[in-house]
């Protein structure tokens, strides 16, 4: 019995190393890099593998086929609060179910006061929530206070799974600045930026955000005033015969993340404001945050002569991943597990009666991609020195310096200055990748007792 007990315990160790060894030979996908076909969906953050890389984010145009990815939740309108967090899930455990889940997080996010907290503690890389309906044109919104700090970026945005975006992002050392931008399939054209200063304080001001995204124009509003419009007739471009304008069905996220850590590239540290200082006075019980109390969803009908075949979900039928070719159809968006794919979405874990070997081949599979120190949009890939963006006088100037974020009940109080505990929730790590699953490594434990 002791040297079955041995061998467990050696196959535990054996398995905990091939998942760090795993973690350094991740299967990358993009531009001419397909994902193989036992490891077919590509993810947000250009890594393969199954489960939770087939759903939000996966892009068609680098996966094994474009079948590979689920099918995304069609457009809801719906207005969203943040009392209770029952409507977030983590995407460990989120499989496709939209009526179930309202957003999914990566990193650690907190309730407080009815607001998320966005949490950036030092050693992760920040929190990230996506929207579980996707939006093809509509007006969305938010109100939010920033973070603050060297490094630190709060960002409010819409991003498809083929990288189109338009976004609202703030950099911690620009406290009366918020950022437009918008890009085309991830191409990085940091001319399309712009600033809009002069803004009450975003860290201790609430201001509302809102992108109102049409097929013919994107309009950009803070506080109910337009400060920007683009329209999609001067986004022309001659060399690819196509608009650069964002045409494809898109999550909306929130997140707050480092753009100032040592592995980033230079560009994208130096529009950050430099380095992230995990002493700063904006680090609050061990981690910097930012607030959202409200997000609201309008959807838009389709575009003119879309492929509308159903309401249930949004698919592509053509690698070039432009407004013509997404389906509107009746495909489910469910997985059985998170060993499912887009041509496979019944796989499931195997039983316990199922044998040692088929139970250590699932322990292989990278099911949950993991956030990156890059940011989840185009402006963490900067990899040289631009700074993006011209500036434009926008928004009131005569907001109050209100603190919506202190209790003495919890201890919580914005911009307290500890780097320490403090009373605030713990924060956990967020997860750089998921291999397979423990299920998995116990079935095969089970297996070598069973000899």
């Amino acid at each position: 019995m002791m040297g079955l007990l041995i061998s467990s315990a050696l196959l535990l160790a054996v398995t905990a190393n091939w998942v760090l060894a795993q973690e350094q030979q991740q299967i990358r996908c993009g531009e001419g890099a397909l994902c193989p076909e036992d490891l077919p969906c590509c993810s947000q953050y250009g890594q393969c593998g199954v489960g939770a890389y087939c759903l939000g984010g996966c892009d068609p145009k680098y996966s094994n086929s474009l079948e590979s990815c689920v099918p995304a939740p069609i457009c809801e309108s719906k207005d969203y609060s943040f009392a209770e967090l029952d409507g977030v899930v983590s995407n460990t455990r989120y499989l496709g179910d939209a009526s179930k889940a309202d957003w999914v997080s990566s990193g650690a996010p907190l309730p407080y006061d009815g607001k998320l907290l966005l949490t950036m503690a030092e050693g992760s890389v920040g929190t990230l929530l996506a929207s579980t309906h996707y939006l093809w044109y509509g007006k969305v919104s938010a109100k939010l206070t920033t973070s603050g700090g060297k490094g630190v970026v709060t960002a409010f945005i819409l991003l498809s799974d083929v990288k189109d975006e338009i976004d609202f992002e703030f950099v911690g050392t620009e406290l009366e600045t918020a950022q437009s931008n918008f890009y085309s399939q991830g191409v990085t054209n940091y001319n399309n930026g712009e600033k809009h200063a002069g803004l009450a304080n975003t860290l201790t001001t609430e201001h509302e955000y809102e992108i109102d995204w049409t097929p013919d124009q994107i309009t950009w509003s803070i506080d109910g005033k337009e400060v920007r419009t683009q329209q999609k007739s001067d986004t022309w471009n001659a060399t690819s015969n196509r608009y650069d304008y964002p045409q494809t069905p898109a999550r909306v996220q929130l997140s707050l993340w480092p753009a100032g850590l040592p592995t980033n590239g230079e560009g994208t540290i130096s529009w950050g404001g430099g380095l992230v200082d995990w002493s700063s006075e904006y680090v609050t019980n061990g981690y910097y945050f930012a607030a959202f109390s409200e997000v609201k969803m309008q959807c838009y009908n389709p575009p003119p002569g879309a492929n509308v075949q159903g309401s249930v979900s949004y698919t592509y039928d053509d690698v070039a991943a432009t407004n013509d070719t997404v389906i509107t159809g009746n495909k489910p968006t469910v997985l059985k597990s998170l060993l499912g794919t887009g041509t496979n979405m019944t796989a499931d874990y195997p039983s316990a009666a199922a044998s040692a070997s088929a139970s250590a081949q699932t322990s292989e599979l990278a099911t949950v991609p993991g956030l990156t120190g890059a940011g989840p949009g185009t402006n963490g890939q900067r990899g040289d020195n631009q700074s993006g963006g011209s500036s434009s006088e926008s928004g009131s100037g005569d907001g109050s310096n209100t603190d919506s974020s202190s209790s003495a009940a919890t201890g919580f109080v914005q911009g307290g200055g500890s780097n320490g505990s403090g009373n605030g929730a713990a924060v956990q790590r967020p997860e750089i990748i998921l291999q397979g699953s423990l299920f998995a490594v116990a079935m095969a434990v089970i297996g070598l007792l069973a000899v």
